[in-house]
């Protein structure tokens, strides 16, 4: 899961996400993008403008999900569940910027957590796909 905006510095890993989903997507992998506005109003289009510019400008093809609110009073609920001491004691903490990625198991347990400028094919986010893929 990724929280993700279409004017932000770290726009071009749009390019990395779908590369990583096209690699691992026939073994049960998934990307799931939520775009926010949260951070520098990075994300202000509308749902349909966000898809046709992942589509057009980054042959996106993983699931991109509403706009929705990552952080603040309007939080959404799925981004309180991901980043709770409660509900993820091992990985959380507020949402720092766009593009905070999260690897969720087979089981639906957080098993990694990765800082907005790590790279989606960098050896640390290939490495723990891997091993989530492994588990049995």
């Amino acid at each position: 899961m990724v929280n993700v905006a279409s004017q932000c510095g770290n726009t071009p890993q749009y390019e990395g996400l779908e590369a990583l989903y096209r690699r691992y997507k026939d073994r049960g992998f998934a990307i799931l993008g939520f775009p926010a506005n949260n951070f520098g109003e990075q994300e202000p289009g509308s749902d349909a403008e966000i898809k046709q510019f992942c589509s057009s400008k980054y042959d996106v093809t993983f699931d991109m999900f509403s706009k929705i609110s990552v952080k603040g009073e309007d939080q959404h609920a799925l981004y309180r569940f991901l980043t709770s001491k409660e509900t993820d004691p091992h990985f959380a903490g507020d949402i720092t910027w766009n593009f905070q990625k999260f690897l969720v198991n087979k089981e639906g347990k957080i098993v990694a957590r990765f800082d907005p400028k790590t790279q989606p094919l960098s050896d640390q986010v290939v490495q723990a796909v891997e091993k989530a893929l492994n588990e049995k």
